[in-house]
């Protein structure tokens, strides 16, 4: 019997056909090429059409500075929330890989037409001869449709390809358990080396060659990253979907308040749970009882009106129970992530501004425009990634004794400290920056100050180690601790706080703008960095991510991590909060 259970997996993954997964013939990292590839091709036409896209408004469609830059942030503020509708279909309906391969057609229908509109004769605007275009109505409709397609598909991939390539390891062996830590770190890696050859290769093609090229190539790379995911098909695992999650979370809500009178038992076990091994949930394991948010227990209270074949809007399994305990546990972590999303998203708008005032010549030929200095932070992660997960993870390892080295909390945590120094660096470089101003009476709107950008390359390079400890660890963390027909739905959670970053640094400049110009004064961040104080922003930016911190670490004390009734201790890790 043991050689046969020792044939198939035991964290309740099948195979295409809905057969129990053979563990050396599926899954692992012979089905991860094929995964890691569509991420990477993926993010390179996401990326390859999105940086640049500001300039194909004001240049083809002939917006404004202002109606661009907000066009831009709503297109891209939406394909952060539209991963919640494909997370859902996910986890409730379609099961990862079919909503993978489902909304990867509508992307590459939207980058086509992307494609179109800015090529073929009819769809592309007439232009006169200074440059400025004149679109028609039907012409930028084109556009928009086509890029809110694309934010469609988009939704359906970016929470599901994270935890599909997840679902290939078998978090009950333990050999597995170990690759599946390093999967996200490569996971990441294939984000950033698509996004580095978007951010230069695409961006100069789009620049001197067309947008036609510009946006085709994007095309192109995608049909290849659908090739790649369905070549891998025969060795993929697959979680069933569990049901709707919705649904689930509003039962355990009305039967805990129909029973608000009903006393917990003292013993945990005559709370309602299945007799079987499965839980119940299709594709989900049970979950052991926890003591935190007892209210919620009333759910699985069996009472004397209670039939064996009760309502779940009467009577909730343990499991069903845990799992919303599950998810309410993770929203205070998920939250202390919104502050290190506001710095991260500093690198698109107030480091690009700070070094605009720099000297950008590399060489008596060539300068460099500021926002190309983000490829350091790229750069960052693809050499930070390799050296974590080969250098760093066994060290710690051979200290702690855990298979990941660090805890998911430590590791996420770590990056919040590392972020802080981002903004030190870039305050520090801000006080060198206006004593210079001062020293040589540089008060003119475009007058450049005498220091190199390339010191900004600090700042750059430290938030991009902050990412392979706490976005990296985000990713693993709301796959691991998600309930099992959650995973998709919960990773789509943490993809938000991207979004709600963005939001908070808008809330923060404008709040600051507000008060720093009373009384006729200019403020921190005037138009004219160099009669401001765009140092005390980045102090700010610290300050909050001090206190970020310090929450954080009440937070992550005060967290349980998830128990599973066939695993529970987690080889070890389960207990190991802080």
């Amino acid at each position: 019997m043991g050689e046969v259970a020792d044939m198939y997996t035991q964290d309740g993954t099948v195979d295409m056909k809905g057969n129990p997964a053979v563990k050396k013939g599926t899954g692992n990292w012979r089905a991860c090429p094929y995964i890691l590839a569509n991420e990477c091709c993926e993010r390179l036409a996401y990326y390859g059409m999105s940086t640049n896209l500001v300039n194909y408004m004001k240049t083809r469609l002939g917006q404004g500075n202002s109606v661009a830059a907000n066009n831009v942030t709503n297109w891209s503020g939406t394909c952060y929330i539209t991963p919640l509708i494909g997370a859902f279909l996910a986890d409730a309906y379609m099961g990862r890989y079919w909503t993978i391969a489902s909304f990867m057609i509508i992307y590459i229908i939207g980058l086509a037409l992307l494609t179109m509109a800015s090529s073929v004769k009819g769809l592309v605007p007439s232009c006169d001869g200074s440059g400025t275009c004149h679109p028609t109505e039907p012409q930028t409709a084109a556009v928009f449709v086509a890029l809110y397609l694309i934010a469609l598909g988009t939704g359906g991939i970016k929470p599901c390809v994270s935890s599909f390539g997840a679902d290939q390891f078998d978090e009950n062996d333990e050999r597995e358990q170990k690759s599946k830590s390093s999967f996200f770190n490569w996971f990441y890696f294939s984000i950033n080396i698509g996004a580095l050859v978007a951010s230069t290769v695409l961006v100069y093609v789009q620049t001197h060659v067309g947008w036609g090229w510009g946006f085709g190539i994007p095309a192109v790379v995608m049909a290849i990253a659908v090739v790649s995911f369905f070549i891998g098909t025969p060795l993929y695992r697959h979680q069933r979907p569990g049901g709707s999650p919705i649904t689930r979370i509003a039962q355990v809500l009305v039967a805990s308040a129909r029973k608000w009178s009903v006393a917990v038992p003292a013993d945990k076990a005559q709370l309602h749970e299945t007799l079987d091994k499965e839980s119940g949930i299709e594709g989900s394991r049970k979950l052991e009882h926890t003591d935190q948010f007892g209210c919620l227990d009333k759910a699985a209270v069996v009472t004397a009106e209670d039939s064996a074949a009760a309502s779940p809007w009467r009577l909730c399994t343990v499991t069903q129970v845990e799992e919303l305990k599950s998810v309410v546990r993770l929203l205070p972590i998920w939250a202390t992530g919104i502050v290190f999303a506001a710095v991260y998203g500093q690198m698109s708008t107030m480091f690009v501004l700070q070094g605009n005032t720099l000297d950008q010549r590399m060489g008596p030929r060539f300068s460099i425009p500021s926002a190309t200095l983000s490829m350091v932070d790229t750069i960052s992660v693809i050499i930070w990634v390799p050296i974590y997960d080969r250098v760093i993870v066994p060290a710690v390892r051979s200290v702690t004794g855990r298979p990941r080295g660090f805890t998911q909390l430590q590791r996420m945590g770590i990056g919040l400290v590392i972020s802080i120094f981002s903004m030190v660096a870039a305050g520090v470089l801000d006080i060198v920056r206006l004593r210079a101003v001062a020293r040589h009476g540089l008060y003119g709107d475009k007058d450049t100050v005498p220091i190199s950008i390339f010191w900004q390359v600090p700042q750059y390079f430290i938030i991009g180690c902050a990412e392979v400890f706490t976005f990296v660890g985000q990713l693993e963390f709301f796959y691991d601790q998600a309930p099992d027909a959650m995973r998709s739905l919960c990773s789509a959670l943490s993809l938000t706080t991207v979004a709600l970053g963005n939001y908070l640094s808008t809330v923060l400049v404008t709040i600051v703008t507000r008060i720093t110009t009373r009384h006729g004064r200019l403020g921190w961040i005037p138009d004219n960095l160099n009669r401001g104080h765009l140092d005390y922003f980045f102090w700010l930016l610290a300050v909050l991510s001090l206190l970020n911190f310090l929450v954080y670490l009440l937070m992550a004390k005060w967290y349980r991590y998830k128990k599973t009734a066939e695993y529970p201790d987690a080889k070890g890790e389960r207990n190991q909060e802080h």
